[in-house]
């Protein structure tokens, strides 16, 4: 028996794990009724969650959450609206002439040397609980003289015994305009926060003179370098008058400073964890603020599991701001506004898993078990709409489940740029080749069919643009027949159409390539296509349809698909042809367009975000004129003047403006897309019951399949038995003939 126990163990393992194994949830028993909010990132995780440094779309989710400005959005006003966040209220500039004396409000912007913002920040704000600020019993900072050998295998500031906090004081947002000086890290903004803050540009010289003394003797490869303490070296642009009143001053008149002070490159920085982090060892940890920041909102980073799973936490500190009581016609409609005066956050855990197939993103949410899609990305509630659109299936199960879908147009652009630098695509080093370089991306621009696009991918889809300039911002033209980009349309029957192929293969032939062929050496022409995202069945064919458009006219499109770090790696030192890439907008005005192709901020030269490299000495003179003008006529024409360069210049194809879209399962209440808006975690609630129940109803264990596999098994498990017993019996008879030779 025991040898038929043996053979039919297995078999019965195989029943207690069927049977044990029906729950198909990916998190543990429980997890729906807790007040936590589950979501997916896909790709790598964020990069730069240093505010100083961090500037692209997939590291909001974590920035906004756990970082400050002096300012936010309000949440539900459209347009956008700023409202105090850490400031008593939003400060409005006095303007000083040359001579330091004051101006009256309409003064000409030639009067004005200076715009000085005085801003009050609220008392009693405290920062989250962190290492950096723990002090022993006589008030020393207890961990600022680590050895690298003290740090043992800690990895994270939760594996420090003690934590600490203090009060926001001014002094954090002086050193965070001061930092932006720093040769540590990037600093995208330095060069525009360098043009308007007073003394910013001279103190940037300082810091790399000084920077230079401390590596003194350092190889240039070391990690650990002495902490570079900016308290030391005052910035006139930046002061603290007192403990909670900060002075910033602008030279001349800059109208778009306030929505900077919206963005976390404003966020305070705390020099105790700037000097926590400067310690040795810490960087061969993994302990920087570009992994574990240090901020006042109402989250913080509790789990960090590189390219895996991110986890923030309420901030037990956080002192909560009330939920909004205004907003349109359409959020008190759909119940954005039931919970107007409650205190936020609402939700205690945000957790952040990495998807890298988009089916199965896909079916966890269907499922489920991710409350929203993706925290960061406004692009799924199109998609699922025009899926129930065509299909009535799908449109059913989304009546059925309650799923909610939101679209608008938001203030977003997703173009294909052509570097300058290049001397196939870009500007060109004579007359003649400018021109020719000029119709040859003015050829490419025709023939790729981003109205195709839209149609082909609803995931990505929006309005065609024609410019750089979305609807609702001041001076665009999207939409009216004044924004027609001749370039590429024209009005046929009162239509707006893209030009056809033969005016793009006339362009080619005038530029030197006649059927996509080099008119000088009869060779095929190919360009190379580099694309931040490494080869999927997801984007397989988005890059299909990207090489059939260029082999419209006989072109060869090279693609090379990497991760989004090394493609980002490639564009900073200038090595791309062609890329695509997109602009969610800082602040809502033109300037925050029309600067991403102006000239010094060049993103290969000075690291500024005109990731085309784009160089025009009259369109940068009227952007200088445009910064400081507020909206009106005027502006507008200065507008109108700079789109048209643009056009003519085709440094884009000028691709769409997406939709910001939102899906969202009917527990999870207050959502509405945007992309201004990036501090959603705090306005979200979760009714958990509903979740919980929903869970169990959508994903019941469906058992008839173990019932049958439950047959099979009993059944070979009897042929088992009767196959063991068969052979028992025979070797257990006597052989007569045997018997007889023994005798």
């Amino acid at each position: 028996m025991k040898r038929l126990f043996a053979l039919l163990l297995p078999l019965k393992l195989l029943i207690v794990l069927s049977l044990t194994g029906c729950n198909n949830s990916p998190y543990p028993d429980g997890a729906a009724a807790e007040n936590t909010l589950y979501t997916a990132f896909s790709g790598n995780s964020p990069r730069y969650l240093d505010p100083t440094s961090s500037y692209s779309s997939n590291e909001t989710p974590y920035t906004y959450q756990i970082y400050e400005p002096l300012y936010g959005y309000h949440y539900l006003k459209r347009p956008y609206e700023l409202i105090p966040k850490t400031a008593v209220e939003v400060a409005q500039p006095r303007y000083l002439d040359a001579q330091g004396r004051e101006l009256p409000a309409g003064a000409p912007v030639d009067q004005i040397a200076e715009s000085v913002y005085d801003i009050r920040i609220k008392p009693g704000i405290r920062f989250a609980p962190h290492p950096a600020f723990a002090r022993d019993e006589q008030g020393r900072l207890r961990y600022h003289a680590l050895k690298a050998e003290e740090l043992g295998k800690r990895r994270s500031p939760w594996d420090f015994e003690h934590q600490g906090t203090r009060e926001l004081v001014a002094e954090d947002y002086v050193y965070a305009i001061k930092r932006h000086a720093t040769t540590r890290t990037v600093a995208p903004v330095f060069g525009k926060f360098a043009e308007y803050v007073v003394g910013l540009e001279a103190y940037g010289k300082r810091v790399r003179e000084e920077d230079k003394k401390l590596r003194a003797g350092l190889p240039a490869t070391a990690r650990d370098k002495p902490f570079l303490d900016f308290r030391q070296w005052p910035l006139e642009g930046a002061q603290a008058l007192d403990s909670h009143t900060l002075r910033i001053r602008i030279k001349g008149k800059y109208p778009q400073w306030s929505y900077w002070l919206a963005m976390t490159f404003l966020a305070p920085i705390p020099w105790e964890a700037d000097a926590f982090y400067a310690q040795p060892g810490m960087a061969d940890n993994g302990l920087s603020l570009n992994t574990w920041p240090v901020g006042t909102g109402p989250y913080m980073m509790w789990a960090y599991q590189q390219d895996r799973r991110h986890v923030l936490k309420r901030n037990p500190h956080y002192r909560g701001e009330p939920y909004p009581c205004e907003g349109t016609q359409q959020d008190r409609d759909e119940g954005r506004l039931a919970d107007c005066g409650k205190t936020m956050p609402f939700i205690d855990t945000l957790v952040f898993t990495i998807e890298k197939e988009g089916v199965s993103q896909d079916a966890k949410f269907r499922q489920g078990y991710l409350d929203v899609p993706e925290f960061d990305q406004m692009s799924y509630g199109n998609a699922y709409k025009i899926q129930t659109e065509d299909s009535d299936r799908f449109r059913e199960e989304f009546e059925r489940k309650g799923i909610v879908l939101a679209r608008t147009v938001d203030l977003s652009v997703s173009y294909l740029a052509f570097n300058w630098l290049d001397p196939v695509v870009g500007q060109g080093d004579t007359p003649e080749q400018r021109a020719r370089n000029r119709k040859l991306r003015q050829a490419l621009s025709i023939a790729i069919d981003w109205d195709e696009f839209n149609r082909l991918f609803p995931r990505a889809a929006g309005e065609v643009a024609h410019g750089p300039l979305p609807g609702g911002v001041f001076g665009s033209r999207h939409g009216s027949p004044q924004g027609i980009n001749p370039v590429t349309h024209h009005r046929v029957n009162g239509l707006v159409v893209r030009r056809g192929l033969e005016e793009a293969r006339r362009l080619m032939a005038e530029a030197g390539y006649p059927d996509g062929r080099d008119a000088r050496t009869g060779r095929p022409l190919v360009l190379n296509y580099d694309y931040g995202r490494p080869p999927s069945p997801e984007n397989r064919p988005m890059l299909d349809w990207m090489t059939k458009q260029f082999a419209k006219l006989g072109v060869q499109l090279e693609v090379r698909a990497t991760d989004y770090n090394q493609f980002q790696d490639k564009v900073r030192r200038g090595k791309h042809q062609i890329i695509t890439w997109g602009w969610l907008a800082d602040y809502p005005d033109a300037e925050n367009f029309l600067f991403l192709l102006y000239g010094p901020g060049a993103k290969s030269i000075n690291d500024g975000e005109n990731a085309a490299n784009y160089q025009n000495p009259e369109y940068d003179r009227l952007f200088a004129r445009l910064r400081f003008m507020e909206d009106g006529p005027e502006k507008q024409a200065v507008i109108d003047q700079m789109v048209k360069i643009l056009q003519e210049d085709a440094p884009w194809s000028w691709g769409y403006f997406p939709y910001a879209s939102g899906a969202y399962h009917h527990w999870v209440k207050n959502g509405k897309p945007s992309i201004m808006v990036r501090d959603q975690g705090q306005y979200k609630r979760l009714n958990v019951e509903d979740r919980a129940r929903s869970l169990a109803e959508w994903n019941r264990p469906v058992y008839w399949p173990l019932a049958v596999l439950l047959a099979v098994l009993v059944a070979m498990a009897w042929g088992a038995r009767s196959v063991f017993r068969a052979r028992e019996r025979q070797t257990g008879r006597v052989d007569p003939l045997h018997t007889s030779e023994a005798g």
